[in-house]
């Protein structure tokens, strides 16, 4: 039954039309109008961003990326999380299922054709609402727990993403049409070949939702102790299963989880607010400033204060 439904998956997967040039053309001017300079830009419509990059990444910008879709309508990224490395360009969509700190590096980008690129957060009580409707007779078993995947993307998805954005131009389509298309993005995924993937975003029950719901409380509570145990309890799981779950969905433990949670939010206090090394280490929770410049150093490959100087030198743009 597992190879028949792998079979099946690949022949789904060979049968999505694949966008065409004036689609993607058609998505680019418009995302290029709602992001007229460098930047990740907050849309009017709830959960969309328009985001353009007019150049290379020389080194992998970190950011916490939130559940949801991208779409790439012109350029490439690469994004690596944990030891997994990730691509996609106007060719595949990316979706992620879970919040995560990922290392990202756009790849093709230039003034004149920059990286454009919608994203979509997700709902996952509007994801479990859906469900009910696309599968009715209940979602079927998934053993892959993996928190990002990518797809071919999709003519539909891009089709729906393009008036999605034009309703943007239109006074009442944002607040009557938009949710409308929102669901029409979210059905045509849970249609798509990782539709049953998607789908455990939205069960409370599924290993992917309880993860979700750690990662909301490390989020929240990063400069706390952390005790594995009292997480697994949180999620209603064992110990050692909510370990190998917790790994499984995010490909790091839930201790290296934080430890970049943690990091990430210290670089971004030192270079938005001057914050110093030291209290910004202590903000974030670490009781050691050697330690803290031990790991700092070890994870953005310089200490903190040569770090931060050479960001602002160089002006970097965070994504």
């Amino acid at each position: 039954m597992k190879a028949n439904g792998k079979i099946a998956l690949a022949w789904r997967a060979d049968k999505i039309p694949a966008p065409n040039e004036p689609d993607l053309e058609k998505l680019s001017r418009l995302i290029a109008a709602y992001a007229p300079h460098n930047g990740s830009f907050e849309l009017r419509i709830p959960g969309l961003h328009a985001i353009r990059i007019s150049r290379t990444n020389r080194e992998c910008v970190h950011a916490v990326r939130s559940a949801s879709l991208c779409i790439a309508a012109q350029g490439a990224k690469t994004v690596i999380v944990g030891q997994e490395v990730y691509e996609y360009d106007p060719s595949r969509m990316i979706v992620f299922s879970v919040a995560l700190p990922v290392a990202a590096q756009v790849t093709q980008a230039s003034h004149s054709e920059p990286y454009l690129a919608l994203k979509l957060d997700f709902q996952p009580r509007k994801i479990a609402e859906l469900v009910l409707k696309v599968f009715p007779h209940g979602v079927p078993p998934v053993q892959d727990r993996s928190a990002v995947y990518v797809t071919p993307a999709d003519e539909s998805v891009v089709n729906a993403a393009t008036r999605l954005m034009e309703c943007l131009a239109q006074p009442g389509e944002a607040e009557l049409l938009a949710p409308l298309v929102m669901d029409e993005i979210l059905i045509r995924l849970l249609r798509s070949p990782i539709g049953v993937r998607v789908a455990q975003m939205g069960f409370a029950e599924s290993s992917v939702h309880r993860v979700a719901k750690a990662i909301s409380w490390l989020r929240a509570n990063y400069s706390r102790p952390m005790k594995v145990e009292e997480l697994a309890e949180l999620v209603h799981m064992s110990v050692s299963s909510f370990h190998e779950h917790f790994k499984s969905v995010t490909s790091m433990s839930p201790l290296h989880y934080q430890k970049v949670l943690r990091l990430q939010e210290a670089r971004r206090l030192m270079l938005s607010t001057m914050m110093d090394a030291g209290t910004a280490s202590q903000r974030v929770g670490y009781l050691s400033a050697s330690q803290f410049s031990r790991e700092y150093s070890r994870f953005f490959g310089s200490a903190p204060t040569r770090d931060i100087a050479r960001l602002r030198q160089e002006n970097r743009l965070w994504v």
